[in-house]
């Protein structure tokens, strides 16, 4: 008997800007795919990722929780024992499936996966041990040489940019569209599937093919906007490191880095396309990234920050003709990546489990906002060169953002400011909207270990927090194993 509950393509893609969408309005990058996508289902046009950095806002995709449950706010690698999303609905019935990055610890656990194409990045360090499968791919193909996918020498956390150095296929991007396909075609046909498939870039090393690249270096590309209040830089420097935060770069070099960032979106927006081709009609499709990508606005690159760059993220859920309602509209009520299990659970008529804290986006893509919630919290921890973590409320038309470590307020109005160029915290006439969100953090933080609050009031502290609870501090994994053929893990 075949399964007709409703299939589920999760596509991901990493440091995508939430404005890097056709569809959002952006004057440079190209997205049909995506904004096709977006125009016959729901774009939430104030996605965010609560916790802007690889592995919390992992964590919270992948449990539907905030960091504040899952207990991890930086890159730090300790394991996970919530439910979780492939795990619900592979124990429901359906095929899961991951292809590309996970950015979970230990590397290979399948957390609820039934089966993986698994590589993190393109990146290969460990020139002894082939641990990926996109490693392998490219073994497969001849190609043996240290760095494989890296040859081109750019830096994967950095703002060098140039055109990838090998033919098209062999492109990480390609390699997850592909290995997608592949799973479609090979997939039980009496079980309904749910395919994860996840993209690393834009995120660095942007080096996108050659056509994609040379595109973009040719487009008039707006510099990036820079506040008064940002500025660590008179003007552009040399010497700083490739992987450096505060970032005031020349002209040229800032052009090349914006061309990679957006070729390679368009880069994977075609691939998305390709996949999209092969997915049955009874598909749910939803499209989103962990975070995005400061760009040099600010003088900031990468992430981490509560800044609308590095924050909001794109967010587009696209139901099937059978579950349809009023989709093709734009929906501005503040959704959060803790909101995509639930969601998906939801519409697969799966039992949501307690531990998760996010809600279902159904009933707002059915119109039906009723007591939805007036704000999101995020948090992270350490922000690099500024001695402190980030604490910020939002509900994507006005901002605070409290620096625990440093004992100070920004607030924006993102529906007049959207690049919050102008910190109000001190303007009078904001007074009662700085409270508000203030005494929302205060709310959010009470308790806490990390000392936020006291009698009441937020606090200065010595620095950055730790980057995790402290039930969550990591536990040793036993050491690689070591046999007559090489070292294996």
């Amino acid at each position: 008997m075949i399964d007709n509950r409703p299939n589920i393509l999760l596509i991901m893609t990493d440091e995508h800007r939430g404005d890097a969408l056709g569809i959002d309005g952006h004057p440079i990058v190209e997205t049909p795919y995506l904004d096709a996508l977006a125009a016959s289902g729901t774009h939430f046009t104030s996605g965010y990722s609560a916790t802007p950095v690889c592995i919390p806002a992992r964590r919270t995709l992948m449990t539907g929780t905030k960091a504040s449950t899952h207990g991890v706010f930086m890159n730090y690698q300790t394991h996970l024992d919530l439910p979780t999303l492939p795990g619900a609905l592979s124990a429901a019935g359906y095929q899961t499936h991951l292809v590309g990055k996970l950015h979970l610890y230990p590397d290979r656990k399948k957390y609820g996966f039934d089966s993986t194409d698994w590589a993190d990045n393109p990146a290969q360090h460990d020139t002894s041990v082939v641990d990926d499968d996109y490693q392998m791919f490219l073994h497969e193909n001849g190609f043996y040489e240290p760095d494989a996918a890296r040859a081109h020498g750019v830096d994967e956390n950095g703002w060098v940019a140039r055109p990838f150095h090998l033919e098209e296929r062999f492109h990480f991007t390609n390699w997850c569209a592909e290995k997608s396909m592949r799973f479609l075609e090979r997939r039980d046909p009496t079980a309904p599937f749910f395919l994860k498939m996840s993209i690393h870039a834009p995120h660095a090393p942007c080096a996108p093919p050659q056509y994609y690249f040379d595109k973009y270096m040719a487009k008039d590309i707006p510099d990036p906007q820079v506040a008064e209040w940002a500025k660590v830089f008179d003007g552009p420097q040399r010497g700083l490191s490739v992987k450096s935060w505060r970032t005031a770069l020349e002209p040229k070099v800032l052009k090349q880095y914006m061309a990679g960032y957006y070729g390679s979106i368009e880069h994977a927006d075609h691939q998305i396309g390709r996949v999209l081709n092969h997915v049955p009609e009874n598909t749910i499709v939803i499209f989103t990234s962990d975070h995005g990508e400061m760009l040099g606005e600010h003088q900031w690159i990468r992430k981490r920050s509560a800044f609308e760059g590095s924050a909001r993220i794109p967010y587009i859920v696209n139901l099937p003709q059978s579950m349809k309602s009023s989709q093709g509209e734009a929906v501005d009520e503040v959704v959060d990546l803790m909101d995509i299990m639930p969601t998906i659970l939801d519409a697969a008529g799966v039992d949501i489990p307690d531990s998760v804290d996010g809600s279902s986006v159904l009933p707002l893509i059915r119109g039906e906002k009723g007591d939805w919630r007036k704000y999101i919290h995020g948090e992270c921890t350490p922000m690099e060169t500024i001695n402190s973590g980030m604490q910020f409320i939002t509900d994507g038309k006005e901002k605070y953002i409290y620096y625990p470590g440093r004992g100070e307020e920004q607030f924006f109005d993102l529906v007049n400011d959207p690049v919050e160029m102008i910190n109000l915290a001190d303007d009078p006439s904001y007074s009662d909207r700085v409270e508000l969100n203030r005494q929302r953090l205060i709310g959010e933080l009470t308790g806490r270990p990390e000392g936020f609050v006291v009698d009441g009031n937020l606090v200065k502290l010595d620095g950055p927090t730790p980057s995790f609870l402290p039930e969550y501090e990591r536990v040793a994994m036993p050491p690689k194993v070591v046999n007559r053929d090489g070292p294996v893990r």
